[in-house]
């Protein structure tokens, strides 16, 4: 069954084609339809591939290489293109493929009468395709054609409504902070191939062990930077919370199943090559992802756009990942990730149903009491929210309690940073949740921000784009200083809402840690990982100690929520810090630095690569022109030329023996 690989990615491939092709001619909602009947049948040939490797008999059996054909023949470099299909793999197309699906599900309900309809459903399908085609890839430049189709559907779908310029800049801020970490990317490529002759993942697990420390770090380091970039990790993060201004399925994908989880696949795929490099390397890592994790979760707490709260949680648990890498822990990494799909997919898509029930309302500030006029919604992102928090028995607990264990044993320094984040963590969407679902409802204050600010612009209103509803009514009835009226979303939106929310709850059950037999996730992932995985030494006194801390430390923050923004009235609650609600002032600072000092030291690179590299090349150029019109003059053509030259060449060698004879 394995056989069937090229399946996977074929079918969001076909729908791409065929929405290419015929979109327009099917409309909405038939594009939508058939987008998410390729992605749906894209999981279950994924699931078939699944059970074909699980009941395959150990060792390298559940290792699987399937050559469709050679792509770069040269000479001693040859790239095909392959799929290697292994527990790692397979991983991640079960849950990028499943939640996908539902997403693609979901799109049809929420981009309803958007006159974009058909061309987003092209983007999501490319989408998917090149997120399979990454995590598939057999080699490193596999894997890196479907990392930049990645990055340049997010720029397609972050810059979908390109009209307004706040959602253009949006794009492109993303594609061009990729591209940073994308040269790091690229440089461990050709390093690798220089060092092992070979880019094939196969032919890496093979030669790790026999790099030199200094290569292996050197190549560590670069795929560091390139998972920085993609994963939205300090100091490269700033391009994921703008993500946002896309539709809200757009970032449900990004930030739970696609882009942002690649550069964590891909130090796991080459956890081999991490283990041999200088132990610096994984303690940097691992500080980096504490260090985001903590700062992101401090620019949360003071967000008011719903969305972008959500956008600052993704950056805060891809540090959790990050920290899981660094300290070993690439099973809890993963499983970090299986769970983070589930609940914050559940949380987006939450987040979308709110907006759409509310005309397009993004402000927490003009929300509350939705929980009575949108039951299903309200349910299904109240599990998200106790599964983000850590509350066991969602999945978010098991998971964060693996990753917090491996950061004890790391350094107790960053499991600290890791409980006080979870701690944050609980308090900002414990907070997120009281303001949008509970007390009274502010929506029925028409003209003025809670606060007491002005009455937002009917484009700022409608930066969402709206959804399911017709935005421009809901933008008329703002800019009229009419009440809007929350409602449910149908049933294609509050079906997949429902699905994730059982995800989200029961989803820990794939990695159970307290007993060996329960844990499924890391048995399964144990052939790829065993280089590079650390082997815990706690006791379970240890282990059902930290556990009990964590719980606490999410229930106080749930607690201090509920304290400050349920039992309070809006006027008696603390106004949010300035300096968090504008992220400690850094994406400002990088804005500065790049109009300044920084657009300075552009300026005079590329006055360097000018005058100096083109000028040396031109130089020499113009060189070894010069000379040659000098040796044209020789070749004359004539043959009485070449005789009368032929004799004088004679004559001096006449002389020159003639003179040497006399020396003698």
């Amino acid at each position: 069954m394995v056989e069937l690989t090229w399946v996977i990615p074929a079918l969001p491939l076909l729908g791409f084609l065929l929405l290419l092709a015929f979109g327009r001619r099917l409309g909405d909602p038939l594009a939508g339809w058939l987008a998410t009947a390729t992605v749906g049948g894209s999981f279950a040939a994924t699931v078939v591939v699944f059970l074909g490797l699980r009941g395959a008999d150990g060792g390298d059996a559940h290792r699987y290489t399937q050559t469709l054909f050679t792509w770069l023949p040269a000479g001693g470099f040859s790239v095909d293109v392959g799929f290697l299909v292994d527990p790692l793999s397979i991983t991640m197309c079960l849950f990028v493929t499943g939640t996908a699906a539902l997403i693609h599900l979901y799109s049809i309900g929420y981009m309803h009468g958007d006159e974009g309809f058909s061309r987003f459903f092209v983007y999501m399908n490319l989408f998917v395709f090149s997120m399979l085609v990454l995590v598939l890839g057999d080699n490193l430049l596999l894997t890196f054609l479907g990392w930049e189709g990645v990055g340049a559907c997010s720029y397609f779908l972050i810059a979908f409504w390109h009209t307004k310029e706040a959602n253009a800049s949006a794009g492109k801020k993303a594609f061009v902070t990729n591209r940073i970490g994308d040269w790091g990317y690229l440089v461990a490529i050709l390093l690798t191939f220089f060092a092992l002759g070979s880019i094939t993942y196969t032919d890496i697990f093979a030669g790790a062990g026999g790099l030199a420390t200094t290569t292996a770090t050197a190549i560590a380091v670069l795929l560091v930077i390139g998972a920085i970039g993609k994963s939205a990790q300090l100091p490269l993060y700033v391009w994921l919370p703008d993500a946002m201004a896309g539709p809200t399925p757009v970032s449900a994908l990004i930030h739970a199943a696609t882009m942002v989880t690649a550069g964590v696949y891909l130090l796991t795929r080459m956890n081999p090559v991490i283990a041999q490099a200088s132990p610096w390397v994984s303690t940097t890592i691992a500080v980096v992802g504490a260090a985001t994790a903590l700062f992101a979760a401090t620019v949360a707490v003071a967000q008011h756009d719903i969305k972008r709260v959500l956008a600052y949680s993704t950056v805060s648990q891809l540090g959790y990942m990050f920290l899981a890498v660094g300290s070993g822990a690439y099973v809890a990494a993963i499983f970090h990730m299986v769970t983070h799909a589930f609940f914050k997919a559940l949380l987006f898509l939450g987040s979308g149903s709110v907006i759409h029930g509310m005309g397009g309302e993004q402000d927490m500030r003009r929300m509350g009491g939705l929980r009575a006029l949108m039951p299903v919604t309200a349910a299904t992102f109240i599990v998200g929210w106790l599964a983000i928090a850590g509350v066991p028995p969602f999945s978010g607990f098991w998971s964060k309690d693996e990753v917090l264990l491996f950061a004890w044993e790391k350094h107790p320094l960053l499991w600290a940073v890791g409980l006080v984040t979870a701690l944050l963590t609980a308090f900002y969407m414990g907070r997120l949740v009281f303001l949008t679902f509970f007390g009274e409802p502010r929506w029925r204050r028409a003209g003025t921000h809670p606060g007491g600010e002005a009455e937002q612009s009917a484009a700022e209103v409608a930066d969402d784009g709206g959804g399911a509803t017709s935005t421009a009514t809901a933008v008329t009835a703002v800019a009229a200083e009419q009440e809007v009226h929350p409602h449910e979303s149908p049933w294609t939106m509050t079906v997949p809402l429902v699905v994730l929310a059982g995800l989200s709850l029961l989803g820990g059950v794939i990695n159970l840690s307290f007993l060996s037999r329960l844990q499924v996730l890391e048995h399964w992932l144990e052939p790829v990982v065993e280089a590079g995985e650390h082997h815990l030494d706690s006791s379970s006194g240890v282990k059902l100690g930290l556990a009990v801390v964590a719980t606490v430390a999410s229930l106080v923050g749930i607690g201090l929520a509920s304290v400050l923004y349920l039992r309070r009235s809006a006027a008696d609650r603390p106004a949010e810090p300035d300096i968090l609600l504008e992220g400690w002032h850094y994406d400002q600072a990088v804005s500065a630095f790049a109009g300044g000092p920084g657009r300075r030291f552009f300026d005079a690179t590329t006055w360097f690569d000018r005058h100096i590299v083109d000028g040396a090349v031109n130089g020499v150029a113009a060189l070894i022109r010069g000379l040659g019109g000098v040796a044209r003059g020789l070749q004359s053509g004539y043959v009485r030329s070449y005789a009368l030259g032929v004799a004088a060449g004679a004559v001096v060698l006449v002389a020159v023996f003639v003179l040497r004879g006399v020396a003698l």
